[in-house]
């Protein structure tokens, strides 16, 4: 771990000098990129400047109560000291091995949020929408942008499916957590026995692709163009404002028709696909690194269940790390932190074990 921080510490020294390097100065753009790269590392320098500090008062208290010449009264201090700096030196390393784990490059991008109801019927398209509310509430109290950018309703208050925009630092980071198979275990008000159905809803999380990281050549992709449908107002049903895209080589079909503009419509499948495409090579490359790991950890698989509501209970089961919260109405009303913060330091652990 030493050895890892001492070359952060002379990187860090590195960008330092050449933000001073006078071709550095009459380059606005390198001067930005070398001082955020500079900046990346700024916490786990103050942090390393602590450990060092402790190791050093360590060394000084453990020097006084092993000298045979120093009073017995001293002696006890500095063991008191001592054993006192032990414990802030454990908890000082375990600060530092969680801020040398790689950071996520996508930890700070926007994402698509999408939402479809499963197996159910009418109960897994209600509950898409109490999903839907959920996240719009947690997103909104970590100040993140929300846009609709398509959805589709069933006319009970229900929503076939949903695909969010949802923008801000750290939105991915706490967001891909929730990718995979929910499950909601509850009374339908139309039930008159009172027996409890289980539903499933799929949520898929991809972070949102730059122009850099994918291209498209225009000549793969077919796009047509229909009547929007549903809520709009007078123009449903009487302009071709709905935008249907199709890339050929890999058959993914988006459509977006939430906008009145054709021009908008187009515009946001466009940034559906671009992410769709990032997603699906960012998956393969995961799965070829996970056939050499015994870890699944981050690979976003959507085929099992990953989280229970039971309504009846009050409580939320989170099946990857086995938590249970009896507090489910909190949940969706937007408290989600006390689910995602476990995950986040679940997964944090599972990497430093493999580092």
């Amino acid at each position: 771990m030493t050895d890892k921080l001492e070359g952060i510490f002379k990187k860090y020294e590195v960008l330092g000098a050449q933000l001073s390097d006078p071709k550095v100065l009459a380059n606005p753009k390198e001067q930005i990129r070398l001082a955020k790269e500079r900046s990346e590392y700024v916490e786990t320098i103050q942090q390393y400047e602590t450990y060092k500090s402790l190791l050093k008062e360590i060394a000084e208290a453990d020097e006084v109560r092993r000298d045979p010449a120093a009073e017995a009264e001293l002696r006890e201090m500095a063991e008191s000291e001592w054993n006192t700096l032990q414990q802030k030196k454990e908890a000082q390393e375990a600060i530092l091995r969680r801020l040398l784990i790689p950071k996520n490059p996508l930890d700070d991008r926007n994402l698509f949020l999408e939402i479809r109801a499963g197996t159910g019927g009418n109960e897994a398209a209600l509950f898409a929408s109490d999903l839907l509310r959920m996240y719009m509430k947690y997103a909104e109290k970590k100040g993140w942008k929300v846009e609709m950018m398509d959805s589709s309703e069933t006319g009970i208050g229900g929503l076939k499916e949903v695909i969010l925009s949802v923008a801000g630092k750290g939105a991915y980071r706490h967001f891909q957590y929730e990718s995979g198979v929910h499950r909601v275990q509850r009374v339908p008000e139309t039930e008159a026995s009172g027996r409890i159905h289980t539903s499933t809803v799929t949520v898929a999380v991809i972070p949102e692709a730059e122009e850099v990281d994918i291209h498209i050549d225009q000549k793969d992709l077919r796009i047509d163009t229909f009547c929007s449908s549903g809520p709009g107002g007078q123009s449903v049903n009487t302009t071709y404002s709905a935008v249907r895209i199709t890339h050929l080589p890999t058959n993914l079909v988006v459509s977006c028709q939430d906008e009145r503009s054709q021009l908008k419509n187009r515009t946001k499948a466009m940034r559906i696909l671009r992410s769709r495409l990032l997603e699906v090579e960012r998956e393969k490359q995961e799965a070829e690194i996970a056939k050499n790991r015994k870890s699944q950890v981050g690979t976003g698989e959507r085929s099992e269940k990953i989280r229970t509501y039971n309504f009846k209970e009050n409580r939320v089961t989170d099946h990857r790390i086995n938590l249970s919260l009896y507090q489910l109405d909190q949940v969706l009303q937007g408290e989600l932190d006390s689910l995602v913060q476990p995950l986040i330091a679940d997964d944090e652990a599972k990497q430093l074990a493999e580092s």
